[in-house]
């Protein structure tokens, strides 16, 4: 089923999570329900907040926004915050939302800018 907005969050807020805010937020056809990060002062925090979009540092935050959400983007590379966010899913038997994890930014934005594109994050990670 074609969608003509969709609603997404994204998880990271750092150097890989700020461009992928941006190219978000530029999108007519995509509405912006939350980020997170655990800096609140992340770039892409502070770019979110700018815009009046809900900001958290809890991606669980996220989470509980359950079918609300199209698509929710997680960039922050942390195994642990991938297992959690599905085991959010499962525990709220949310089956609409779509998890994404980096390797599919990666190749989107890659393929957007026809060169592979290396993700980057920060040291502390989500």
């Amino acid at each position: 089923m074609a969608n003509d907005l969709f609603r997404i969050a994204v998880v990271g807020a750092g150097e890989t999570g700020t461009p992928l805010l941006r190219k978000l937020l530029a999108a007519p056809f995509v509405e912006l329900a939350g980020v997170a990060d655990l800096d609140p002062d992340a770039p892409g925090m502070r770019l979110a907040q700018h815009r009046g979009i809900m900001t958290t540092t809890s991606f669980l935050d996220l989470a509980a926004l359950g079918e609300t959400v199209d698509v929710l983007i997680d960039v922050t590379g942390v195994p642990a915050v991938r297992e959690g966010l599905r085991k959010a899913m499962q525990e709220t038997g949310n089956h609409h939302t779509v998890i994404v994890h980096e390797m599919v930014v990666q190749l989107m934005l890659s393929l957007l800018n026809g060169e592979l594109v290396r993700l980057k994050h920060d040291a502390q990670d989500y």
